[in-house]
């Protein structure tokens, strides 16, 4: 499990990569930095209400983050052979249905478990800076990009979070991935997975539940 520390960098992470970005032409820095004021704007303002309306401010975070974070690919990936292409072609109709419902409920488990989590950290951070290193002189032409954003709490070196971002089928930036000061988050969760999933003799089904009661209320 994470620090408390590393359980922030992870909600700065979550809320400050996103942004309601339909236009194909803002760069993955751009959705970044414009992101940042937006979301670090509804934490300083929650804390006039939010220990009478918590929900409130869960249900603002969550409105940020659903149009544009890759949540399904992200549990996908979490998920790894298990959700794989070669797996699911390997399947009869039946298990494929099945596979699909265990992605799907396993989506919603990392997409409300993490926001709700995550975002309640940040609350302590709210007069933190937070800068975007800036963009080399191109953004890339394909479909991923990596973005660097440096974090100046209290301690003499700023956190450092780099973001991997790729292109939604729409053509607008989505958020894929973080490495937390070196620590891939996507790898530390497909591990978690993998080795629940051996622990339970590879029923899914009861990975997922668990997952459930870990990071939802974690």
């Amino acid at each position: 499990m994470f620090s408390v520390r590393s359980a922030w960098l992870l909600g700065a992470y979550l809320l400050s990569a996103v942004v309601w970005a339909q236009d194909t032409q803002v760069t993955a820095h751009g959705v970044v930095d414009d992101t940042t004021r937006r979301v670090m704007a509804v934490v300083v303002e929650s804390r006039d209400y939010f220990d009478e309306d918590p929900e409130r401010y869960f249900r603002q975070v969550q409105e940020i983050l659903d149009p544009v974070i890759d949540f399904r690919g992200f549990a996908r990936s979490v998920m790894g052979p298990y959700a794989s292409s070669e797996r699911y072609r390997s399947l009869d109709e039946p298990g494929r249905a099945l596979l699909r419902d265990q992605l799907d409920r396993f989506t919603e488990v990392m997409r409300l478990g993490l926001v709700r989590t995550y975002s309640k950290g940040l609350l302590a951070y709210g007069d933190s800076r937070v800068e975007v290193a800036p963009a080399a002189d191109e953004e890339p032409s394909g479909g991923r990009a990596t973005v660097r954003q440096l974090v100046y709490d209290n301690q003499p070196e700023p956190y450092e979070l780099i973001y991997q971002m790729g292109r939604g089928k729409e053509g607008d930036w989505q958020l894929r991935n973080i490495i937390i000061e070196g620590v891939n988050l996507g790898e530390i969760y497909r591990n978690q997975f993998e080795a629940s999933a051996r622990k339970n003799d590879g029923n899914l089904d009861a990975v997922i539940a668990s997952w459930t009661a870990v990071e939802v209320k974690a």
